[in-house]
């Protein structure tokens, strides 16, 4: 293959409303975004989105990664021996993993998820209410009940009566028109982990998210089976070692949330479905706040694993502003893919020109 040259840009987006959880808060998303580019012309993109508070990355550190590599490389598999320098920060892997992805399927004319082949249809995904009092919870509830989505992802674990009463009242308010699931953040110790537990099926919680810190598990093994099927991993599975001695001890929750910038790119988010697929758990494919780019890339990677169950796919859609166009469809809340070269997404002309 011809020699390519890598680019990076850096760049701090508004979000269209502030949004709490139970570890901090957020207005803005740092971002560092990479291009590879061949003498052909052919160019493939990528995005860091860290999540300091999750894997120790943060923006700063994504872009001083990915600076340390070489501007030019003379061929793909340069790349992929690249990638394994960036082991220690997971999202920077992740973007140049995504631009290559990215960049080979431009070269065939092909879409991502044809080059891995697609097995799972279009989805709905949820979309998230951040930490709110009830008047709130619900305005915000009904904004995206009218924009055409009926899964919302509920932030918790700041004061569990509350956390309760907020989806009593939804549950109330909508009915089973709406899926709910639950996402603690880490932010429950273990009696309220308890307390929250027994509203999980009287309030029909699809899911409920990281109950408690990473490290505390063994609360989740006391719970009913019922329970544990419901809870998705996330902080407590960041690669997939980690999820292999989960399964080997046996796994007391029924999904693993996977996320591209916590794992290192598509394809390792891929070993992690397939490890999942074998031992009979479901996937919910997550993100942070990211670009159509970053959201594509995940999409991709999920309609080629059976063991898909779950999208949480909405971190582009707080953004204010993207710097990148395309990158998926969305209907009535069911995300796809773009019949489109690579990720289906397209740089804006200013952004890297």
């Amino acid at each position: 293959m011809s020699a390519l040259q890598l680019r990076l840009r850096r760049v701090q987006l508004a979000l269209t409303r502030p949004y709490a959880v139970s570890g901090g808060s957020w207005d803005s998303a740092d971002l560092v975004f990479v291009e590879l580019r061949d003498a052909g012309g052919a160019r493939g993109w990528g995005q860091a989105s860290p999540a300091e508070e999750v894997t120790g990355e943060n923006a700063a550190a994504s872009e001083t990664a990915l600076r340390g590599l070489p501007s030019a490389f003379s061929a793909d598999a340069q790349v992929d021996g690249a990638l394994e320098a960036l082991a220690s920060t997971p999202a920077a892997r992740a973007a140049l993993d995504m631009a290559l992805c990215d960049l080979r399927a431009r070269r065939a004319g092909l879409s991502v998820v044809e080059q891995l082949g697609r097995v799972a249809p279009a989805q709905p995904t949820s979309i998230t209410i951040g930490l709110k009092g009830l008047a709130e919870t619900l305005d915000e509830a009904r904004e995206y009940v009218s924009r055409g989505f009926r899964a919302l992802k509920v932030k918790t674990g700041a004061e569990v009566e509350l956390d309760i009463e907020r989806l009593a009242k939804l549950r109330e308010t909508f009915g089973d028109a709406l899926t709910l699931r639950a996402d603690a953040n880490c932010g429950y110790d273990e009696r309220a982990f308890r307390r929250f537990a027994a509203c999980v099926e009287p309030l029909d919680i699809e899911l409920l998210e990281q109950p408690t810190p990473r490290g505390s598990e063994a609360c989740w093994r006391a719970a009913d089976e019922s329970v544990q099927q419901r809870i998705v991993a996330d902080e407590s599975v960041h690669d997939l070692s980690e999820l292999e001695r989960w399964i080997a001890g046996g796994a007391p929750f029924g999904s693993v949330n996977i996320k591209l910038m916590k794992c290192g790119g598509v394809r390792p988010a891929l070993g992690l479905a397939r490890a999942c697929e074998r031992a009979g758990l479901g996937v919910m494919w997550g993100c942070m706040d990211e670009s159509v780019l970053g959201i594509s890339a995940a999409l991709h990677a999920a309609f080629s694993s059976r063991a898909t169950r779950y999208l949480d796919l909405d971190g582009s859609l707080d953004l204010a502003e993207d710097p990148f166009t395309g990158g998926f469809a969305l209907a009535g809340g069911v995300l796809d893919v773009l019949p489109a070269p690579g990720l289906g997404a397209q740089s804006r002309s200013e952004f890297f020109p």
